[in-house]
């Protein structure tokens, strides 16, 4: 299996629904996501939604995984929903991936089962960019 591969299956396995038992709308697992660091290490993480605009992403909890492992550069990331479908992290995580290491510009985000870009593609310009 390719890195690839092995990210998606790893991202898929972790996501599902998870009912929270608390506010209509709340839950977790809806997305998973996986990374794989520049030691071969891999992470994954899932999704909270909680009312109020509490929660995170899973790319999210997934890098914080990473960090409890004292690790920074990430050489691969996707995220998956529950039914399976592939998507791009938001801004936010894209902001966050720059922020943990500002390598992790060349981190390959995963946007389907053949298509891979460099964060850097999705993020252009960060907030620390000088003009």
């Amino acid at each position: 299996m390719t890195k690839r591969e092995v990210l998606i299956k790893a991202a898929s396995e972790v996501s599902g629904q998870i009912d929270l038992n608390g506010y209509e709308g709340n839950d977790a697992g809806s997305v998973g996501a996986a990374l794989i660091t520049k030691e071969g290490n891999i992470y994954t993480g899932i999704c909270l939604v909680l009312a109020c605009g509490l929660g995170f992403c899973a790319e999210a909890s997934a890098v914080a995984e990473m960090l409890k492992h004292r690790e920074t550069e990430i050489e691969k990331i996707v995220a998956v929903t529950d039914d399976g479908k592939i998507i791009p992290p938001c801004g936010r995580c894209r902001e966050l991936l720059v922020q943990v290491n500002r390598s992790n510009l060349k981190t390959k985000v995963i946007l389907s089962k053949e298509e891979e870009v460099f964060l850097s593609d999705l993020l252009p310009h960060t907030w620390t960019d000088k003009a």
